[in-house]
């Protein structure tokens, strides 16, 4: 039997269901996460408490590098999720770019952007 070098139309819509899911879900977060970053300065004006305020001005800063660094993960999550749409359309999505070979159908269901085999993958992280 031949192996299987692309999914067919039907398998690439149903990956590009799955995907605009997870795409509206994570723009969603992603602006849910702005919208507190943006709002956390409009807070401030309201304490009239200077101890209370210096006291939580570290915590403060702390909270915002933290969800600014939420904001760009969910970014490049975005990004990736869309570059997989363009992939569907080119018909080269679930495609390992470094073995030409199919990357497994459940590792594209838990991550719908891999470009890498999780072998490729794994072998990077031990070459470290």
């Amino acid at each position: 039997m031949e192996e299987k070098t692309r999914y067919t139309d039907e398998e690439l819509e149903e990956f590009r269901t799955l995907i605009n899911e997870k795409l509206a879900v994570a723009e969603s977060d992603y602006q849910h996460t702005m919208d507190q970053i943006m709002n956390r300065d409009s807070n401030e004006a309201d304490d009239t408490a200077p101890t209370y305020h210096a006291l939580e001005e570290g915590s403060e800063v702390q909270s915002k590098e933290q969800l600014m660094s939420m904001a760009m993960r969910q970014q490049k999550f975005i990004t990736g999720l869309k570059a997989a749409l363009v992939r569907i359309d080119n018909k080269t999505y679930g495609i390992c770019r470094e073995t030409g070979k199919l990357i497994p159908k459940e590792r594209l269901r838990a991550v719908p952007h891999a470009t890498l085999s999780i072998e490729v993958k794994n072998d990077r992280k031990r070459k470290g």
